[in-house]
């Protein structure tokens, strides 16, 4: 069975091996039932589930139902984290659900950096500040902080500990620190509390997440079910999608920013980092007229289909014309920098725009 660490910074395999061995239900079949699909579906970049048919009936029926989600304040807002950011946008405004978003910044200390001021300017100056120009709205959208929420979520954070054993979280996880355990506790507080009273009570939730925070999802699950006397507790749903390869392949990576196309990127920074991405073409321009080249290991035909191009018909053009040899690397770059120029041309405006609405989503 393949190893998944939520804290690893290694690259996913075999993503079809993960969902069989841990039992993720593929989301394709899923996609004909809802009204108006976003493209990361219809592409199956949104390609596994759990329980997810608990969302579609709550959509259905017009009964309540939250998204939540969490964000690791940990440095520059990327395409990677936009790829998330689009998810969250789309449910609040196509699907009505109301926006559970959190701030990790306990997580973040302990994990990662140790100056909770630095962790939330990064959260409100990086990550906030894009959500709002990307789309976010502040109705229906509950943005917080782990460090100051409610007495009642961080009661069940304490109370989350006495529903799970130290062997579980060793068989679930691996090799653990005190960190790591805190990590886990708060998280499942965090998936959990949006059912609370005082959130508005029991209802379907649904968390979208990489394949790497799959453990949380599975273990947070299983304590749902235990709190059956204390809670009731609605086991949460998740759907999972595909990452992002870094720029020269592999993970991508928040520590190195060679590794990514940040949304406060500049035109220089785009031309350098389009030129060094890796592609799928061949040695020579000779070989890939004949032989075509192969999107499918193309970082730049990445980010056409994850965030560029809306139509599917042009992400199918590009494709094909990739794989015959009708368009080059080249080319299929130069076009790359123009389309993230505008694009981020165009977002860093609305950046600038978003910092005025701030105060609406933070509570100090």
């Amino acid at each position: 069975m393949q190893e998944i660490n939520p804290w690893g910074s290694e690259d996913v395999k075999d993503y079809d091996k993960i969902m069989k061995d841990f039992g993720i239900s593929p989301f394709t079949p899923l996609v004909k039932k809802i009204r108006n699909p976003h493209y990361l579906m219809k592409r199956g970049i949104i390609f596994g589930h759990r329980d997810f048919e608990r969302i579609l009936e709550a959509i259905e029926k017009k009964k309540e139902f939250a998204m939540m989600t969490g964000l690791m304040p940990s440095g520059k807002f990327h395409l990677g984290h936009k790829l998330l950011a689009d998810q969250i946008i789309y449910y609040q405004q196509e699907l009505g659900a109301k926006i559970f978003l959190c701030v990790a910044d306990i997580e973040a200390y302990n994990m990662r950096l140790d100056d909770l001021d630095k962790l939330k300017d990064i959260a409100i100056n990086e990550y906030l500040i894009n959500y709002i120009a990307l789309g976010l709205k502040p109705k229906s959208c509950d943005f917080y902080f782990q460090s100051n929420r409610s007495i009642a979520y961080y009661k069940l954070a304490d109370m989350v500990a006495r529903k799970v054993t130290f062997n579980e979280l060793k068989d679930i996880y691996g090799e653990l620190s005190p960190g790591k355990i805190i990590s886990v506790m708060t998280q499942a507080a965090d998936i959990l509390h949006p059912q609370l009273e005082e959130y508005g009570g029991s209802k379907p939730v649904v968390v979208p997440v990489g394949i790497d925070q799959d453990p949380h999802i599975r273990l947070t699950r299983d304590i749902a079910a235990r709190f059956e006397k204390e809670f009731k507790f609605i086991p949460p749903s998740s759907t999972y999608h595909f990452f992002m390869h870094g720029i020269k392949g592999g993970k991508m990576s928040s520590s190195d920013p060679n590794s990514y196309i940040a949304l406060t990127d500049t035109p220089e920074d785009i031309d350098r980092k389009v030129k060094n991405m890796l592609t799928g073409g061949k040695e020579s321009v000779e070989l890939q007229r004949k032989e075509g080249g192969d999107p499918d290991k193309c970082v730049v035909f990445e980010i056409y289909k994850f965030h560029l191009l809306k139509n599917e018909e042009d992400v199918k053009k590009l494709y094909n014309d990739c794989k015959t040899g009708k368009i080059l690397c080249g080319e299929c770059k130069a076009r790359l920098k123009n389309m993230l120029k505008e694009f981020l041309e165009e977002h860093q405006k609305k950046r600038e725009k978003a910092k005025d609405m701030v105060h609406k989503f933070v509570k100090e």
